[in-house]
């Protein structure tokens, strides 16, 4: 069975997706904040706008479609706020989550691992 980690933050997305010993990885980058100049202003203005977030995660559903058990894990409140997207936008993604987890800023290989350990799948053996 497919399992999947999300590692999310404000910034994007790592996607870890361990199929047996096949283990796919994919990015989402996320649109951050955009520079929005008005005609009688002489400096630039950092603004977030509201839709980007929902494009964002709609773009980490997306991405997760189609896979089995899902754990999200971030550094920080991102990992919530996609957690409550998808409560309120796809309901057949949020039977899927089965866990969130605090995790700071792993390599891709530690999260490999964690995923396998969360599930409790071994690791691929090599060799004869």
């Amino acid at each position: 069975m497919k399992h999947t980690l999300v590692w999310i933050d404000k910034e994007g997305a790592r996607v870890l997706e361990i199929d047996g010993e096949t283990v796919q990885h994919s990015l989402v980058h996320s649109p951050g904040p955009h520079l929005h100049r008005h005609a009688n202003e002489r400096d630039l203005r950092v603004r977030d706008h509201p839709d980007d977030e929902h494009r964002f995660f709609r773009e980490v559903a997306r991405a997760i479609e189609g896979t089995g058990q899902v754990l999200i894990v971030g550094p920080a409140k991102t990992k919530l706020h996609f957690f409550r997207y998808v409560q309120q936008h796809d309901r057949l993604l949020d039977q899927r989550i089965i866990g969130l987890e605090t995790v700071d800023h792993p390599t891709d290989p530690q999260l490999v691992a964690h995923l396998r350990s969360y599930f409790h799948e071994s690791p691929p053996r090599h060799g004869p």
